[in-house]
């Protein structure tokens, strides 16, 4: 664990999330949070891909520091995205969790199978959504260390 707080710096986090509800909420959950950081979001795994891998549209994206998953996503899913992104050696050490209204346990055993870092289930209630996410953040972005570019030279 890093002596240092991570919140000195700001951190780039991609939302892959096709519900403008829980997108919105995600915002409001980030900005009112403590920890200084900028929420991409794109709509679609195919999208999200290349943001990750920084292609077309996205070939100045920033490696983000963290990823938020919906499983359930237009073009390729959830576990298309973490399979991807599990091949490649460089990027399948980016965070990724899982953050999905399913229960199914078969979900849970297969995203963790893809090398999920976490596995989330959404709340229907968005107040708590929103506290959700916000100790997701206190977690990822201020106990955990994530790895940094020059981690991975």
């Amino acid at each position: 664990m890093s002596s240092e707080p991570r919140s000195a710096e700001p951190v780039d986090i991609l939302l892959v999330e096709d519900n403008p509800g829980d997108i919105r909420l995600t915002k409001e959950a980030f900005k009112d949070g403590q920890i200084v950081n900028t929420l991409h979001v794109v709509e679609d795994g195919v999208e999200a891909l290349d943001f990750l891998f920084q292609r077309n549209d996205y070939a100045d994206a920033p490696r983000p520091d963290l990823v938020l998953l919906d499983l359930n996503l237009p073009r390729k899913n959830g576990d298309e995205v973490l399979e991807e992104l599990h091949e490649n050696p460089d990027r399948r050490r980016i965070p990724v969790i899982v953050l999905t209204s399913s229960e199914a346990e078969m979900d849970v055993v297969k995203s963790y199978e893809l090398c999920a870092s976490g596995y989330l289930t959404k709340p229907v209630d968005p107040i708590e959504f929103i506290d959700m996410i916000q100790e997701l953040e206190r977690f990822w972005l201020s106990i955990m260390r994530l790895p940094t570019d020059t981690d991975l030279d």
